[in-house]
């Protein structure tokens, strides 16, 4: 099969490597290359990419699409006039990379973290947002189209009021998100299942260094390899069901409060698949790609 590989213009210099992580992008080159496939890393902005030529293009690392979300879009607009197989389907991309879908997941029962919608040009009210998500001690804001923790902030009522200005002039500009800081993230970590083909493959629980709240392992954040705990693997797979049709890959994160798992993101763009953490995740993802 003759692969696609998308990455972004600042691969090679990113600042979401690490030191303590390899680059799964060339691993899993390399490792379909060795299993007969010719692969390619393209650039999805780099406008000479003849992306028709490929039997498949997979979204692996465009890590600044949230920066560039509307040339993104039309990139996604021109892939589908080409009729390019993309992997995942465009549909389900342009519906991933807005994160009001986890209030629509919200709605159709999934577990989630409470989330409040600030809309763009909207008039931020501290005391009220505290409110409607139960005066939790600190809440996240972050951006409804971003990544890579980007403009997120871990805010106590007085440091919301005492950056009010701040944050209103980036609600001039884009919708956010937010949602109660739970600690749990810092005592017990966030969990990350990983699904290839629909079907789960491994797992791992992210931790975060101290003093942060970001999991993030080009923040310093830890990554271990663990068995999905039995109560929470019936909760991601039904969410990759319901809401990861035909996606080749899928990674449902989320944190455990209260014995009950709470999704934080779905991740069905560019997520870290972890996939050196477990031998027989390279065979699956190939598996999976040949469908």
């Amino acid at each position: 099969m003759n692969i696609a590989l998308v990455s972004y213009e600042g691969r090679l210099s990113s600042q979401y490597a690490a030191d303590t992580v390899a680059d799964e992008d060339t691993l899993l080159a390399n490792y379909l290359t060795s299993r007969g496939h010719q692969v390619s890393i393209e650039i999805w902005s780099d406008a000479a990419v003849g992306w028709e030529q490929y039997e498949a293009v997979i979204l692996k690392s465009p890590w600044d699409y949230f920066d560039r979300i509307a040339e993104f879009y039309a990139w996604l607009t021109r892939l589908d006039r080409l009729g390019v197989q993309l992997l995942n389907p465009i549909s389900v991309v342009r519906w991933n990379a807005d994160k009001r879908y986890l209030l629509e997941m919200a709605e159709a029962g999934v577990p989630v973290v409470p989330s409040q919608w600030l809309a763009r040009g909207s008039k931020l009210n501290v005391d009220a947002l505290f409110a409607a998500l139960g005066q939790p001690g600190q809440l996240i804001i972050k951006p409804a189209v971003s990544g890579g923790a980007k403009n997120t902030f871990a805010l106590t009522a007085a440091e919301a009021m005492a950056q009010a200005d701040f944050l209103q002039k980036l609600l001039t500009e884009e919708d956010f998100l937010a949602q109660p800081f739970l600690p749990q993230i810092q005592t017990q970590g966030e969990w990350s299942l990983v699904y290839l083909g629909g079907q789960f493959s491994h797992c791992v629980l992210k931790t975060p260094k101290a003093g942060d709240f970001r999991v993030q392992h080009y923040l310093g954040g830890g990554i271990e390899p663990y068995p999905a705990p039995a109560h929470i693997r019936p909760v991601a797979d039904d969410i990759v069901r319901r809401f990861a049709p035909g996606c080749l890959y899928a990674r449902v994160d989320g944190v455990e409060v209260d014995g009950q798992f709470l999704l934080m993101e779905l991740e069905l763009i560019e997520p870290f698949l972890y996939l050196e953490t477990d031998d027989a995740s390279w065979s699956r993802y190939e598996q999976a790609l040949r469908g």
